[in-house]
């Protein structure tokens, strides 16, 4: 069952997955050290510009030398100018960092995806995974450039405030340290609320997306069955919850500015004060007041601006997590050391390259020899979806699967093609075990033709290919005849260059099917596996698809699942499924002189459900 959201899914720690995030800039490792270099020069600047407030407003207050204070003027010039330049040319760098992080996640998560087990998309629905690539991305981004200059700046500015002013006033060191540990204090209280209702917010937007996939894929049925005011009902209350959630999250980030402005008036107002006092005293000048003023407006800027951008910043962790947690999930594991060949050693012909104890190989050639023995699977620990599954499928044989739904028919052949690996018991093809078969190798002998067919947005003949890239445009044309796909594709409005929308919309369901047999057919499958291809559609359109699959099934071994019992008669064995085992086995008239259930289905005795 597919779920919506990760609400369930214990987050990663924060602190973990910002040492994580960062840890991607060492793929631009001088970029960011290009931009490190410019902000931590530029921060040190303005350290210095403010610094010269003290000789200059001395100078003012003490006695004014006219070449002396230009003088000043001029190093504080230089000074901005660098700073200015600085800042330009690190924020730069990091805006660029900044992208090709990005780049480089995106890439991370696409291609650790396409390696991900079928498992993990069967319990996870398009509309999350989608979210991920496209809200958590675009809010880590927009993290990324506007606030890894700022964190840097704030550190290196607030390090070398830090200095300057205990070496103009221990005292009112001590001071602004007393505030600035109440307005941290203040941050930790708020950040630590904000990142959870954070996290809620994204899984929330997330379940909210997944739902809107859903219902705009499949909006005939949503109108054919009147449910448009069910569908609404069930949006407005997704989209309550993420109404919700986002107000919990923007609340404690958007009270932190008023709070955090207001200490850091206090804060100015108490160092005024207490340095009027040492003015007073002669233990300090104006100069070192107004300096001091100056630094104390520096120290407590990085903390303001970091609060303001705590929004972003917690949705950003929040997405990271997330991004994290899919590049955390198991990978699709395959020790198989079973190879497929075809060279001397297997006499030019297609063979498994099978190691041997002593070292050496040995070639067994393909055939299609197909043995289930003794086997057990479940999708959930506990929990038996086949119980002592026993199949011989003869090279070239056409095996069929009857039962009701959830009886295990398409769990057998997801085993076939290790799609999900079996818990007891063996799979045996050409009598070498399938777990020890490469899966690449495997599914190279493999098409299967399935009742809801996905066609990608591109040409007829690019969809057809797809089943074997090399394949010469005289070698799709030919898959295209053999499929009963040939007729209707030359008059399409550019024939085989017609360019078709994601999933073949502008074509008929029929015409979808055949073209998705062509796609089996020019990868010439040793397996072929074909799950109720013909259940969709109509009976003429269901005679050219029994036609193009009658001449794609001959010489291969073939595994058919139907509902519709007149598909499989001519099969040489019919295995009959209920609960996750198989109750009757033969052929048709062996089964109808049982009479048992199949006989039973057969004369519409009972039905399959």
């Amino acid at each position: 069952m597919r779920r919506h959201g990760s609400t369930g899914i214990k987050p990663k720690n924060a602190r973990k997955t910002l040492i994580r995030l960062f840890s991607y800039f060492r793929f631009n490792i001088v970029l960011f050290i290009i931009g490190l270099l410019f902000i931590f020069a530029s921060s040190l600047a303005q350290i210095f510009v403010n610094g010269m407030l003290s000789p200059i407003i001395d100078l003012l207050v003490e006695g004014f030398d006219k070449s002396i204070f230009i003088k000043y003027l001029i190093i504080m010039g230089v000074l901005a100018i660098f700073m200015a330049i600085g800042v330009y040319i690190g924020n730069l760098a990091m805006a660029r960092l900044a992208q090709k992080t990005i780049h480089k996640l995106r890439e991370d998560m696409f291609s650790h995806m396409e390696n991900l087990p079928v498992s993990y998309f069967d319990t996870h629905s398009h509309g999350e995974l989608m979210s991920m690539f496209t809200n958590d991305v675009d809010i880590l981004n927009q993290a990324l450039e506007q606030s890894v200059s700022q964190i840097i700046i704030s550190a290196v500015t607030l390090v070398g405030t830090f200095i300057m002013m205990l070496i103009i006033s221990p005292l009112l060191t001590v001071l602004v340290v007393v505030m600035l540990a109440i307005m941290l204090s203040v941050v930790k209280y708020v950040a630590k609320r904000s990142t959870n209702n954070f996290r809620v917010q994204q899984a929330t937007l997330s379940d909210m997306n997944g739902y809107i996939e859903e219902m705009m894929s499949g909006q005939k049925v949503v109108k054919v069955f009147n449910y448009e005011e069910r569908t609404i009902e069930v949006f407005n209350e997704k989209n309550e919850r993420l109404r919700k959630s986002s107000t919990d999250a923007s609340t404690y980030g958007v009270m932190l500015m008023p709070i955090m402005g207001s200490l850091t008036y206090v804060l100015y107002a108490l160092v005024s004060m207490l340095g009027a006092f040492l003015v007073i005293r002669n233990t300090l000048t104006v100069g070192n007041i107004g300096a001091f003023l100056q630094y104390t407006r520096t120290i407590s800027r990085p903390i303001t601006n970091v609060s303001n951008q705590l929004n972003t910043l917690f949705a950003a962790l929040a997405g990271a997590e997330r991004i994290f947690a899919i590049l955390d999930e198991e990978v699709e594991i395959d020790a198989g050391d079973v190879r497929l060949i075809r060279d001397e050693a297997c006499q030019n012909q297609l063979g498994w390259r099978v190691p041997l104890d002593n070292g050496e190989f040995e070639c067994v050639p393909v055939k299609g020899f197909i043995t289930f023995k003794d086997v057990d699977f479940g999708y959930v620990a506990d929990q038996s979806v086949l119980k002592d599954i026993n199949i011989y499928a003869k090279p070239g044989q056409k095996i069929a699967l009857v039962g009701s739904t959830g009886a295990g028919k398409t769990t057998i052949t997801n085993l076939i093609n290790r799609f999900y690996e079996i818990n007891d018991g063996s799979i045996l093809y050409d009598g070498v075990e399938i777990n020890r078969i490469n899966k690449m190798d495997l599914r190279s002998t493999m098409s299967i033709v399935l009742q809801d067919v996905h066609l990608f947005e591109g040409t007829v003949n690019d969809n057809i290919r797809y089943g074997r890239l090399d394949a010469t445009d005289e070698e799709v044309i030919q898959a295209a005849k053999l499929a009963n796909a040939h007729y209707f594709i030359e008059h399409l409005p550019q024939g085989y260059n017609t360019i078709l929308s994601t999933d073949g919309g502008n074509l008929s369901q029929g015409e979808r099917q055949l073209l998705s047999i062509a796609r089996a057919a020019i990868a010439d499958p040793i397996i072929l596996i074909l799950d109720e291809a013909t259940s969709s559609v109509d009976t003429r359109t269901e005679k050219l698809i029994s036609e193009g699959m009658d001449k794609l099934m001959e010489g291969r071994t073939t595994f058919v699942i139907a509902h519709r019992l007149s598909t499989v008669r001519d099969s040489n064995a019919i295995m009959v499924l209920e609960q996750g085992e198989i109750i009757e086995r033969g052929d048709h008239d062996e089964l109808m002189k049982l009479g048992g259930r199949y006989y039973a289905l057969n004369t519409g005795a009972v039905e399959l459900e």
